[in-house]
């Protein structure tokens, strides 16, 4: 999806959410992000006050963790090995690294006796763990989650949904986080950016756009996600 005109700050610190339906043009949002891809048209993204260019996206991306869609572990690498790669890659000794896992293991509580295991010797839910661990492993100022846990059950979901606002609070980063789902938006986010054909139709928190929407279609958008409940009550 290509995406018109939108000017977005992303508020350090905080959990932002991008919203919209499949094709707004959130996931093409983030990689524009992260310099995945190039914006055309004058386009600039500043990161910590840079410019974001060809030549010094791959220097920034070290200070990006980016968990895409449904995790994208290697396969024929092991948790461990999944995780360390890019701090192998760097240069980092043995321990430093060892040190380093361990230390997200507990954060993000992932058995140590799962870092032996390949991909599909894992849950579900434990491999987002793991994807989410190789995105930290740099501890990187601003964090990048693709739709991360939209693969998964409900109850793995929530489970998980729990765990990284937790994890957020408590390294205090800057994420974004790209979702279609607005029950997961108003529980992760500080703030929400609702798109919808790859431009921005508000920004708030979820109150600010159930309460007083820009446009229709913001309300349209909420009410589509109905609420389990309804069925009980028999409201439409």
């Amino acid at each position: 999806m290509a995406l018109k005109s939108i000017n977005l700050s992303i508020p350090a610190g905080k959990t932002t959410i991008l919203l919209g339906q499949s094709g707004s043009g959130k996931s093409t949002l983030i990689r524009i992000i992260n310099g995945l891809i190039q914006p055309d048209g004058g386009g600039t993204v500043l990161f910590e006050g840079l410019p974001l260019t060809r030549q010094n996206a791959l220097a920034l991306r070290h200070k990006m963790g980016y968990v895409i869609q449904e995790g994208g572990l290697f396969p024929h690498l092991t948790a461990y090995q999944n995780i360390a790669l890019m701090a192998g890659y760097l240069g980092w000794a043995t321990d430093r690294i060892d040190k380093r896992v361990t230390e997200l293991a507990q954060l993000t509580q992932l058995p140590l006796d799962m870092l032996s295991r390949f991909p599909a010797q894992l849950s579900g839910g434990q491999r987002q763990r793991v994807s989410l661990m190789r995105a930290l492993v740099l501890d990187p100022d601003l964090l990048l989650l693709d739709e991360p846990l939209g693969a998964l059950d409900p109850m793995i979901r929530s489970e998980l949904q729990t765990d990284l606002k937790d994890i957020f609070q408590t390294l205090g980063k800057t994420v974004v986080i790209v979702t279609h789902d607005i029950g997961e938006a108003g529980f992760l986010g500080d703030l929400i950016v609702l798109l919808r054909d790859g431009q921005i139709v508000q920004q708030g928190n979820l109150a600010e756009l159930v309460q007083t929407p820009a446009v229709p279609f913001v309300t349209q958008f909420i009410n589509a996600q109905r609420s389990p409940l309804e069925a009980l009550t028999g409201n439409s």
